[in-house]
Order: structure tokens, then C-alpha cells, then sequence
């Protein structure tokens, strides 16, 4: 998978005043590679995500996923590319409360009429430590069990692009870590192209590449 932004712009109208949140940004990302973006409160990490998520569209520019600019792409084919090739780990964990911890992951596998759906949550929640809670609902786990959930969800169909939205900022630093251990593991064993948004330089130490959002651009930073 590759991804490819060019120009990228996104303008936001705040009463009378027009405010750029990101200008001309450009960004290659190779197959399997992990990078993350920092940035701090406002600097515009969140906008990026939705538009490379095509949640939102930008003002300007190109976002091509293996060479398919999902700009061009109509609401309901942008819904449609976005569920068969892209996956969002959030913050919040967005864990459907009635569901047990494997009902929640085999959701999109069932979305999409994938079959053996069931297996492979089983084998990725195994995966992320969570074989002995696949019965459980979220009030009855951890806040880092609900992570590693909400992260199996995001991988159970092997996503092309994982997009990740600072998804320990919710955990103590040393639950934390050990979900990010988890995280890690399973990305590179399936050499999943990952792009992390974050505030944390530890995360993005991990990352083979990070970048700095200043100013509305992307700033590489030398490791």
C-alpha cells in the first residue's frame, strides 16, 4: 500500500475569519511503513487524520491510496474504498457496550460479509493477550483491554492503511506501553502500513519515520 498527498489544504471559517490549518502539505508513505505525525494541541493532527481517512475532503490537493485519489471519489464510493482498505484506531475506544469483547471485533468482518470472521478475531484478540476475555463485555475490562480491543477491531480485516489517533493517550504510562508492545507486534508481523498521530515522543521513537505538523506542514525529523 501506498499513500501519496499532494498540496494538501484545509481552511477552516471561524466568523469573519478564514483560518488555515493546513497549507501545501505533501507526504509519501511506502508500503508497510510506520511513521508518526506530531504535533501539539491545535496544530491541525486530527483534521490530517479525517482527511486522509476521507472523513472529511480538503480544499485542496490529492490524497492517492495505492494510486486512487479518494478526493475524486463520490460520498458513497469514499464510504465503500474507505470500510475495504482503511482502519481507525481512536483515543477512545468506541466499544459498543452490549457486545462482548469478540462481538465487537468481528463487527466490520460482518459489515462487509466477510467469512471466518469469527476465527479471526479470535486468533487476533489471542494475538493482542486477550484469548482468556473474548467473552467479556467493556464494563468489565480495562482500560487497556478496551484499547487492544478496539485495536483488534481495527485489524481483524487487514486494512491496507491503519490511521491511529494517539491510541494510548487514554492509559497510564505503564498500560500504555505494554498495549503499544501489542500493537507493534501485530502491525510488523502483518506488515501493515500504520500512520500514528501523536503528542508522544516515545511513540514516534518506535516509528521508522516521524514528522512535525507546524504551521500547516509536514517537517521531517531526523532520528
Amino acid at each position: 500500500m501506498s499513500l501519496q498527498i499532494t498540496n494538501l489544504k484545509k481552511n477552516f471559517q471561524q466568523g469573519d475569519t478564514q483560518i488555515q490549518v493546513l497549507r501545501a502539505l505533501n507526504l509519501n508513505l511506502n508500503d508497510g511503513e510506520i511513521i508518526a505525525i506530531l504535533g501539539e494541541s491545535g496544530s491541525g493532527k486530527s483534521t490530517f487524520l479525517s482527511l486522509v481517512s476521507g472523513l472529511e475532503m480538503p480544499d485542496e490537493g490529492e490524497i492517492k491510496i495505492n494510486g486512487v485519489n479518494i478526493c475524486a471519489l463520490t460520498e458513497t464510493e469514499q464510504t465503500k474504498y474507505r470500510a475495504e482498505n482503511i482502519s481507525i484506531v481512536f483515543q477512545q475506544y468506541h466499544l459498543l457496550s452490549h457486545l462482548t469483547a469478540l462481538e465487537n471485533v468481528m463487527l466490520p468482518a460482518e459489515i462487509l460479509k466477510r467469512k471466518e470472521s469469527e476465527s479471526s478475531a479470535r486468533e487476533i484478540l489471542g494475538e493482542l493477550g486477550l484469548g482468556h476475555r473474548l467473552n467479556h463485555f467493556p464494563s468489565q475490562l480495562s482500560g487497556g483491554e478496551c484499547q487492544r480491543v478496539a485495536i483488534a477491531r481495527a485489524l481483524l480485516t487487514r486494512p491496507k492503511l491503519l490511521l491511529a489517533d494517539e491510541p494510548s493517550g487514554n492509559l497510564d504510562p505503564k498500560t500504555g506501553e505494554s498495549v503499544l508492545n501489542s500493537f507493534f507486534d501485530v502491525i510488523q508481523k502483518y506488515k501493515i502500513t500504520t500512520l500514528f498521530v501523536t503528542h508522544s515522543e516515545v511513540l514516534a521513537a518506535r516509528c521508522q519515520r516521524v514528522f512535525r505538523l507546524e504551521a500547516g506542514k509536514l517537517l521531517e525529523v531526523l532520528k
